[in-house]
């Protein structure tokens, strides 16, 4: 099958070298390929007998009239010119799109075959434990749990619940700090009572423990100071409980708590953060007959780098270590976002199964850095004009002056007691001008600016200031 590569000047050498060994015809149309007119493909069709054409992911002219016109297909390729030889080689394997762009199209399509794998693996798997529908231990994904510290305290504890449910925790944990009493327990467990998924207790108070039981799934924090406290009613209630080493160690405090006749149970090492025993607290984790509990949240909460890659790693480790359930918590603005982050780590270790490196799985936690930087050619121009610094005095518009910031997951831009929302700034701009609500092009440029780094704030998850840096 012949297949036909229009390109434009700048990309020319990167699609002929795709094209090798092929039976393609590469032509250029112009300067850059995504100029390409449906008339401009017309014109080309009717020199030769093509099967396929492949045009530039970032042309944004339709081309279904002419493939109605000529019967042939007309799919896009990649964005970039240098993922042409990606694609080339597997036209047999996949089906290109007529409007997503190829890598974008494939790469969703990776993604869902990698979702519909970890439904398909997690639904086989065996587990030692099932709480409340959900697979802990065997060969069941590993689980995360998710710390709600000083619970009592929240204002709204259902809709944070919630959140991290939404987020991707599989269970949800409710800590208790000492200045806590059996009625705050109590209390906040009953605010959940609409609430179906797994919620554990952590406090190593029997009376608050007591307090929650009617309702808590996984108790965590015994050891030999209150298992015979408060372990005979655990066993009881049917909880589970996640089993510290306290002074006696583990293995002695797993065979009090099976005496007892807790029937779930889950061993924690206890995992210590960088600089107090990392290295050596992870010479604790060895098989052991019950689940593994990895408290990974305790090390990222007090190392200042940021949350994606840390989780990402103690996720691997935690894998390799054989680790049931893995904790991880928000409590401070530079975590925020690991309930998803380590969900989807968990994801990945799920879905390494033979493989020796947790790449190329269909999912990911690029989220700043690309997995293969683009290559574009380097730009061609006759004359360069050097910058002109901008006037440190500010021309101010006749139309007014714009108060711009965010609101959840919006960007919100006010004018004259006029506010104007949405998710893009793109839109935000366009209604502004639609609005006459800009007269000076310094200023329109200046809005451009504001309204994208507004977008890149909630993107990542970052605080935005109106004329500070992001």
């Amino acid at each position: 099958m012949r297949i036909l590569l229009p390109t434009g000047e700048t990309t020319e050498r990167m699609v002929r070298d795709a094209a090798k060994g092929l039976d393609a015809e590469v032509v250029v149309t112009g300067s850059v390929a995504s100029f390409l007119t449906p008339d401009q493909l017309r014109v080309l069709l009717r020199k030769d007998h093509y099967g396929m054409v492949i045009v530039s992911g970032m042309c944004t002219a339709s081309f279904l009239e002419v493939e109605a016109e000529t019967g042939i297909p007309i799919f896009r390729g990649p964005r970039h010119a240098a993922d042409l030889s990606l694609i080339l080689p597997h036209l047999n394997e996949i089906e290109l799109s007529r409007s997503v762009p190829a890598d974008d199209f494939l790469v969703a399509r990776h993604r869902e075959e990698a979702c519909r794998t970890l439904v398909d693996k997690e639904e086989k798997a065996g587990c030692d434990y099932l709480i409340r529908g959900i697979k802990i231990g065997g060969g069941s994904r590993m689980k995360v749990l998710a710390e709600i510290m000083d619970a009592h305290l929240q204002t709204a504890l259902p809709a944070a619940v919630d959140r991290f449910f939404s987020n991707g925790a599989d269970i949800v944990d409710l800590g208790f700090g000492f200045d806590a009493t059996p009625d705050d327990v109590r209390r906040c467990y009953e605010e959940l009572a609409e609430i179906d998924g797994p919620l554990a207790l952590d406090s190593m108070e029997p009376a608050l423990i007591r307090a929650g039981l009617f309702r808590a799934d996984i108790v965590l924090s015994l050891d030999e100071k209150n298992i015979s406290q408060i372990g005979p009613e655990i066993a009881r209630q049917g909880c589970a409980a996640v089993i510290l080493p306290g002074e006696r160690g583990l293995d002695a405090n797993i065979v009090a708590a099976e005496a007892i006749g807790i029937s779930c149970l889950i061993a924690d090492p206890l995992l210590m953060p960088v600089g107090s025993g990392l290295s050596s607290s992870l010479a604790r984790f060895r098989p052991l007959l019950h689940p593994l509990f990895f408290g990974a949240g305790n090390v990222v909460e007090l190392f200042d780098a940021d949350s994606i890659g840390m989780n990402a790693l103690l996720a691997g480790i935690a894998h390799e270590l054989g680790a049931s359930v893995i904790f991880t918590s928000e409590h401070s603005d530079k975590t925020r976002g690991s309930v998803g982050e380590m969900r989807r780590a968990t994801e990945m270790m799920a879905l390494v199964g033979s493989r020796p490196y947790p790449k190329d799985l269909g999912i990911d936690l690029l989220v700043l850095k690309e997995k293969r930087c683009r290559r574009e050619p380097p730009l061609s121009y006759e004359t360069v004009t050097e910058v002109s610094p901008a006037p440190s005095q500010v021309t101010y518009d006749p139309r007014g002056n714009f108060r711009i910031g965010i609101e959840g997951d919006q960007i919100v831009a006010v004018i004259n007691g006029r506010a104007i929302r949405g998710k893009d700034w793109v839109d935000i701009f366009y209604t502004i001008l639609l609005q006459e609500d800009v007269s000076l092009l310094d200023h329109a440029a200046y809005l451009g600016a504001e309204l994208f780094k507004a977008e890149l704030a909630i993107r990542f998850g970052r605080s935005f200031e109106q004329d500070g840096p992001f």
